[in-house]
């Protein structure tokens, strides 16, 4: 758990949590907005029932998997409580690189960092596999994305809200073990 309940922000440590928080919904905000369009033309095409099977059980697998178990479990309340401890902890460095400090690419532990660029390196791989699909199939897999992107940025707003609103808001925000709590 996290032991950062400090509730004295300090002005450059708000400036990098809004930054940090905005970079991080922009990412995920961005990537709704260029999916979309392919998840909608999908739809335009006479989907055979393998396809309609495929689109169900997808579109499940990514609203479990990414939107609940990834984003509401993991992701968006860990960037939260991040957000909270650079208002907080703010140094020159993590306010400038805010949206990478949220996300943990620095100031994390070992494991943390390992964990989001391993992370970081599939969603780029698999992102440059599906854009070789062909429709229906890109829109397939983009519309099972979008929902849980969808459902993260949803999930972060509302961990963000309550990290900055409620003192007994914990998550592990797996700091670096010389970080201050």
């Amino acid at each position: 758990m996290s032991n950062s309940t400090q509730s004295t922000y300090t002005p450059f440590g708000l400036l990098g949590a809004v930054w940090g928080l905005a970079g991080v919904g922009l990412l995920l905000g961005a990537a709704v907005y260029r999916l979309t369009p392919w998840a909608i033309e999908a739809f335009s095409y006479s989907l055979t029932l393998s396809q309609w099977l495929l689109l169900v059980g997808f579109t499940l697998f990514m609203l479990i998997g990414e939107g609940y178990r990834g984003f509401q479990k993991n992701f968006s309340p860990r960037v939260a409580v991040r957000a909270r401890h650079l208002a907080a902890h703010p140094t020159p460095l993590r306010v400038l690189l805010a949206p990478l400090f949220l996300m943990g690419f620095f100031g994390a532990t070992r494991r943390r960092k390992i964990t989001t660029w391993s992370l970081t390196t599939g969603i780029v791989l698999l992102v440059l596999g599906v854009r070789l699909l062909e429709q229906p199939w890109r829109g397939i897999i983009d519309l099972g994305v979008v929902l849980g992107l969808a459902w993260g940025l949803v999930a972060l707003f509302g961990f963000t809200y309550q990290a900055f609103t409620r003192r007994g808001f914990s998550f592990p925000a797996d700091l670096e073990p010389t970080e201050p709590r």
